[in-house]
């Protein structure tokens, strides 16, 4: 067992170092989901807990992190959507907090955002949903990748985890720290990623059920009940309109979102919104969606986000469990 311990260790050597953490395994940022609670249980059981900002306001950041710190001492990080139209206040925000890792997602990073986060000392993370992304954000000087496939839950790429790790791991894991992301539901999987050379995983589907996360109890139910397929992506119903696809557990809301894109393209039509006024709509359509489903516990008509790893989903149990389960099977593996 010694060896085995030594061998995971000496694979997620790198991640640690980069995150400041026991185990290199984030947290994915889900939106309501991944806030105090969550992210210090995380952080608390040595993984790398991520508050998901979404839409929220400066000044509830504010408060969410100054919340967070009061959980716990050690690292953790704030994920913010390129898209915001506050996001340079909300990257201020994480430098009056003094965050050592920020993570931008939801497209390249928008003109001086990269400088904002570099002058208030964090580390920073982006995602990479193809290889020449991942070349050009190295060269933009982002910190770290996250390499995020098609089976995770929430905003995806087209790709799946396995192609993308075998395309981008070889060619930029010697330059910076890739985190490996998108239907991760054993150790054994992050084991294998890990000997591809990744730096370390981010897991988000496997916390939903664990004790610490807020989720309405109906929201986790349905996280049990859910088997593989259940996980479904969105479809894209107006050529224009460039939704990112979402993947979420099917039910009425899912036939929602399609009828919102009708609304949303023939507003376009009207001359009523512009492109980003477009897009932004679509957020607040899967933010106010998902606020349903994981506050309200509104399975129906709320957003189930959650990726195809929903069926490894068996049981509610303390985020610490959880952890350890992982880094068993991942040890085992490397022995």
């Amino acid at each position: 067992m010694g060896l085995a311990v030594s061998n995971l260790t000496y694979l997620m050597a790198r991640g640690c170092a980069f995150l400041g953490s026991e185990y290199a395994i984030m947290a994915g940022a889900m939106s309501w989901i991944s806030e105090r609670h969550l992210v210090s249980a995380m952080s608390n059981a040595g993984g790398f807990g991520v508050i998901a900002c979404g839409a929220m306001t400066p000044d509830l950041l504010d408060a969410e992190i100054a919340a967070t710190k009061a959980l716990t001492t050690k690292p953790f990080g704030v994920n913010l959507i390129t898209m915001h139209p506050a996001l340079m206040e909300l990257i201020a925000v994480c430098g009056k907090h003094h965050v050592s890792r920020i993570v931008l997602a939801g497209g390249l990073p928008p003109a001086g955002s990269i400088d904002a986060v570099k002058a208030t000392g964090a580390k920073l993370i982006a995602f990479a949903p193809a290889l020449v992304m991942g070349k050009k954000l190295i060269r933009d000087r982002v910190d770290a990748l996250v390499i995020e496939g098609s089976e995770a839950g929430g905003h995806i790429g087209p790709v799946s985890t396995s192609v993308l790790a075998q395309e981008i791991l070889p060619e930029l894991a010697t330059q910076v720290p890739v985190f490996v992301a998108g239907g991760i539901g054993r150790g054994e999987t992050i084991a294998a990623y890990l000997r591809m050379g990744a730096a370390g995983v981010q897991i988000g589907t496997r916390l939903v059920c664990a004790h610490e996360c807020i989720a309405h109890p109906n929201f986790k139910r349905a996280f049990l009940k859910a088997n593989a397929r259940d996980a479904v992506a969105s479809v894209q119903i107006d050529p224009r309109l460039p939704v990112i696809p979402v993947r979420a557990l099917k039910n009425a809301g899912t036939e929602g979102f399609t009828a919102k894109q009708v609304e949303v393209a023939a507003m376009l039509d009207r001359g009523n919104v512009d492109m980003p006024a477009a897009q932004l709509e679509i957020e607040h359509y899967w933010a106010g969606a998902l606020r349903r489903a994981v506050i309200e516990g509104d399975v129906e008509h709320g957003s189930l986000m959650a990726g195809q790893s929903v069926g490894m989903v068996k049981t509610e149990e303390p985020l610490a469990d959880i952890l350890a389960t992982l880094v068993r099977e991942a040890d085992a593996a490397l022995a």
